[in-house]
């Protein structure tokens, strides 16, 4: 038998402001598009913006449906949008912003596992780290360098 530590090192921001200008930009929008979330059953709203390889900005927000299962996270409507819409662009940065009506949400929302695996399958297939930055409605907003710093042991094509 043999311990394997696993370390995955992120920056804590304490403001947007701390942002640099493109980060801003894209949290901005991924707060904007949170707004018009379709979310009338978790009362929920997440809101997801890309930044790709040539400064396009690709959005989406979580859509929700009274059969729960067949709701969608923000982040995979993003990164499905933006693999449809511009198929051969890599994407770079990555941001999330969340709020809730029957709460105040003080720290960061990090995205739930199944959107970390949908997001680790495309940063891998890119070749590029993708940067991952998340917040909830106050406080810090958490940067990591990459998806699989958010899910380590990933499963991927290898395995089929």
């Amino acid at each position: 038998m043999k311990k394997v530590e696993i370390k995955t090192e992120i920056t804590v921001f304490n403001s947007t402001k701390e942002l640099a200008e493109d980060v801003q930009q894209i949290m901005s929008l991924a707060q904007n598009i949170k707004e018009t979330a379709y979310a009338p059953y978790s009362k929920f709203k997440v809101g997801c913006a890309l930044l790709l390889e040539d400064n396009v900005v690709v959005t989406g927000n979580n859509q929700e449906n009274a059969a729960y299962p067949s709701g969608m996270c923000a982040e995979r409507v993003a990164i499905w949008n933006a693999s449809s819409q511009y198929p051969n662009k890599k994407v770079l940065k990555l941001a999330i912003a969340a709020s809730s009506s029957s709460q105040v949400l003080k720290e960061p929302v990090a995205p739930c596992g199944a959107c970390r695996q949908t997001l680790s399958e495309y940063e891998l297939k890119q070749g590029d780290k993708i940067e991952v930055y998340f917040m909830g409605e106050e406080g810090q907003i958490i940067k990591t360098n990459s998806v699989l710093d958010l899910l380590p042991i990933a499963f991927d094509k290898s395995f089929l």
